[in-house]
């Protein structure tokens, strides 16, 4: 179902292995995730201008919702057009999130795959604490996934206290969705999402400085 992930997640298990050859797969993924993150920087400061730029107009989104809070369709538009007006978008920080898709999407296909290109994963048999990073937590019970949920409900606490009150509630529940997640993913995947979220976290406090 996934063959189309075949080809990148080929090149992505020539890249964390030679970069886990070094330093042991676990710290492969994260500095793999990195790349990746500092790839997607420049949209994360574009994301962090309009978050400013929303700011900005939030004593007029609070005057529209006052006025037309008995008109919810009325009240949308209002809110779309003062956004279009001042060349912002109430989901521009979803941008980045959008985009590390994909790159997950290779992770995850990456270590539930037996092969690569015809050949064994080795990675696959490579172990963290005795558990292998294609292991599932529904599968293992094992105490690492244990300590990866109690790190992504902590980083998803502050992320979401990061998200502004202005964005939509989905987008300051989201955060707490990768320990779900975290649940039905290879172990190496899970790696991936306390990575890039504390990168989040870290980036966006940065930025906002």
């Amino acid at each position: 179902m996934f063959a189309f992930l075949d080809v990148p997640a080929e090149g992505a298990y020539h890249v964390v292995s030679w970069l886990a050859g070094a330093t042991g797969v676990a710290l492969a993924i994260v500095l793999f995730t990195v790349g990746v993150r500092l790839m997607l920087h420049p949209l994360a400061r574009m994301a962090v201008r309009g978050e400013k730029a929303r700011a900005a107009l939030a004593p007029q989104a609070t005057e529209l919702r006052e006025k037309h809070k008995r008109d919810p369709e009325r009240l949308q538009r209002e809110l779309m057009t003062l956004y279009q007006d001042s060349g912002t978008s109430l989901f521009a920080g979803c941008l980045p999130m959008l985009l590390q898709l994909p790159f997950f999407m290779v992770m995850y296909r990456l270590f539930s795959s037996g092969t690569i290109n015809g050949l064994p994963n080795d990675l696959m048999s490579q172990t963290l604490f005795g558990t292998a990073f294609g292991a599932h937590f529904l599968s293992t019970g094992s105490l690492v996934f244990v300590g990866l949920f109690a790190a992504l409900l902590v980083v998803g606490w502050f992320s979401s206290r990061a998200v502004p009150q202005e964005s939509p509630k989905l987008l300051r529940l989201l955060p707490f969705g990768t320990s779900l997640a975290a649940a039905v993913i290879p172990l190496a995947a899970g790696i991936y999402l306390v990575t890039t979220t504390t990168w989040t976290v870290v980036e966006r406090f940065y930025l906002r400085r």
